[in-house]
């Protein structure tokens, strides 16, 4: 198989990795689309991408990546995750700018995690900081850019269709947030930009020499497809399906919404998920429950 080429075709669906889901969602994902999971923290929401990353492997031929903006310098327990879920053992790729002609090398580009604030060891906000500091920060923001241009474009060139944004933390106001800008770049400047014009980006005035080498490793950016996973205060289903959508919510703009809570049913709460939206497709409307075993995510049918 061509480095640019995939196993996906046309209009197929992109599975979750989890067969209940699929069947809930009218056999999966649509490619080229950007799926919000909606959930409060420890619900399941980093193990349902883990499953998404995974099922890349035998639909499209390649394992997922997963791009951690988590910003207090932790991360989202992805490893462990993947080994004991997936015996994947992720490869991390590294915060520092890689040679430009990196990108074109498969045992150099084809990473599996990039933890992009790993080294701040602080999560940032617009109303914790004065004009000063703000801008210090959006400057060290521009100066990781490059590493999540090379990050995707050296993946997808190499036959990744799939990426799940993880780390979202909740915030009053969306644009406060460093994490969503960064993602909104991500998503509108790499994520649905087509090949060449992200190649451009990452090699500018060396394009024109290597014009050739991105033509050999073009991917169709309408098969990138997309979950983001966003961490919400609200923990109960009843609360979730109330939430109301702001001014540039990435909801209103999501294809597909899953959300993810609990529910009380007498004496016993139980995890559950609900397909609130799914934009071009049929799905299930009900609420159903789920639970988390050694092996991730199991749904009752």
């Amino acid at each position: 198989m061509a480095s640019g080429e995939s196993r996906g075709k046309g209009n197929d669906r992109v599975s979750t990795g989890l067969p209940a889901l699929d069947r809930m969602l009218g056999g999966g994902l649509l490619p080229g689309t950007l799926t919000v999971v909606l959930g409060a923290t420890g619900i399941g929401k980093t193990q349902l991408g883990i499953h998404f990353c995974d099922a890349g492997r035998s639909q499209e031929g390649e394992r997922g990546v997963l791009f951690d903006l988590t910003a207090r310098g932790d991360s989202q327990n992805h490893r462990e995750y993947a080994r004991r879920l997936c015996d994947w053992d992720l490869q991390p790729a590294s915060t520092a700018r890689p040679l430009p002609e990196d990108v074109f090398d498969r045992a150099k580009a084809r990473r599996d995690v990039l933890h992009i604030f790993a080294e701040t060891g602080r999560r940032v906000t617009r109303e914790q900081l004065d004009d000063a500091a703000w801008k210090e920060w959006k400057a060290e923001l521009n100066r990781r850019l490059d590493c999540a241009i090379a990050f995707f474009y050296g993946n997808f060139a190499h036959g990744v269709r799939r990426c799940v944004i993880d780390g979202i933390e909740p915030v009053d106001h969306p644009a406060d947030s460093i994490q969503f800008e960064l993602f909104d770049y991500v998503y509108r400047q790499i994520l649905r930009k087509p090949a060449d014009w992200v190649a451009r980006d990452w090699f500018r005035a060396g394009f024109r020499e290597r014009a050739g080498r991105v033509a050999e490793h073009a991917y169709p950016v309408e098969q990138i497809t997309a979950l983001m996973l966003y961490t919400c205060p609200e923990v109960w289903m009843d609360d979730l399906l109330r939430r109301p959508l702001q001014t540039g919510d990435h909801l209103a703009n999501a294809n597909t919404i899953v959300l993810m809570g609990k529910l009380r049913e007498g004496s016993r709460v139980r995890r559950v998920l609900h397909v609130a939206k799914h934009r071009g497709s049929a799905c299930d409307d009900r609420i159903v429950p789920f639970t988390i075993t050694d092996r991730g995510l199991q749904l009752e049918e």
